[in-house]
């Protein structure tokens, strides 16, 4: 997992803090967003290594628990899907059902020796990872959990992995410590459209906002609108990589990144563009 340590080294130095203290003082609930599911998978799994390590706790540790973990075999660390860890009669494939949320209730009301993860997300038809959503984590199911988030039993963990917090129920998010979870993938993410629009938009005036709205609205009328949009958020992603170490900056363009996720949910509804472009403008330029 060093690889993932330093990619992610602002978060697993986070939970090292908990996790090593003598109370192993961590969230019982952790919600990470972002579009990298498969990122926040390897994430919530670390996360349990550390908690269920008996050996020398460092990253090439070799001890059972670790190994188990590492191979997604370890009896207390679940992932929890629609098809995953369903009760045997249980026949929904689509949702993770009322069932399955009864099931995990009273799983945990046997005593365990091991320090239990429940990790919660979505796959596809191929069984690849996805984002938790409202139609798959579904109200009645999250409400039959909500006093089991709220009061766990003792060395129990859920994390749950969504690509936005608006995508989940806002009981499950509000229980939860929320980690937004930036890609990290080596992949092309072109922004050359919007190169010179938003480079060096940090250094904008609120008296600037009228003319950064007009030349956003140019580009999406010239443009694709979701494409304009997409390859604004590749180039608040490429600064935010270059710049974790930076806290108020970096809590400032995870703020924009969401901005801009919200105007491209806006425009799939088809709200007016010059009103969400116009929307995002001041949001952006403070």
């Amino acid at each position: 997992m060093e690889n993932l340590t330093q990619k992610y080294s602002f978060l697993m130095n986070y939970f090292d803090g908990g996790i090593n203290s003598d109370k192993k003082n961590i969230a019982h609930c952790i919600l990470f967003y972002g579009s990298d599911i498969d990122a926040q998978y390897a994430l919530a799994l670390e996360i349990a290594r550390k908690l269920n390590c008996k050996g020398t706790h460092d990253d090439s540790c070799q001890c059972l628990n670790c190994n188990w973990i590492r191979e997604n075999k370890h009896p207390a660390v679940l992932t929890i899907s629609k098809v995953d860890n369903k009760p045997s009669d249980d026949n929904s494939k689509t949702v993770i059902s009322i069932e399955q949320a009864r099931m995990i209730k009273n799983d945990l009301l046997v005593t365990s020796d091991y320090h239990r993860v429940l990790i919660f997300c979505d796959k596809d038809a191929e069984g690849n990872l996805q984002g938790l959503n409202r139609q798959v984590f579904q109200e009645e199911a999250s409400n039959a959990l909500l006093k089991t988030f709220e009061e766990p039993p003792s060395n129990t963990t859920f994390i749950f992995l969504t690509k936005d917090k608006s995508d989940m129920i806002e009981t499950v998010v509000s229980r939860a410590q929320c980690f937004y979870v930036p890609s990290m993938k080596d992949e092309d993410k072109d922004f050359s459209l919007v190169n010179d629009l938003i480079d060096g938009y940090l250094e904008l005036e609120r008296n600037e906002v009228l003319d950064f709205n007009d030349k956003i609205l140019a580009l999406t009328k010239e443009n694709d609108a979701q494409v304009v949009f997409t390859q604004m958020q590749n180039y608040l992603d490429n600064l935010l990589k270059s710049n974790l170490d930076n806290p108020a900056l970096k809590v400032k363009l995870i703020e924009d990144i969401k901005a801009i996720e919200t105007a491209k949910k806006e425009n799939r509804l088809n709200i007016n563009i010059q009103t969400i472009v116009e929307t995002l403008s001041f949001k952006m330029i403070l």
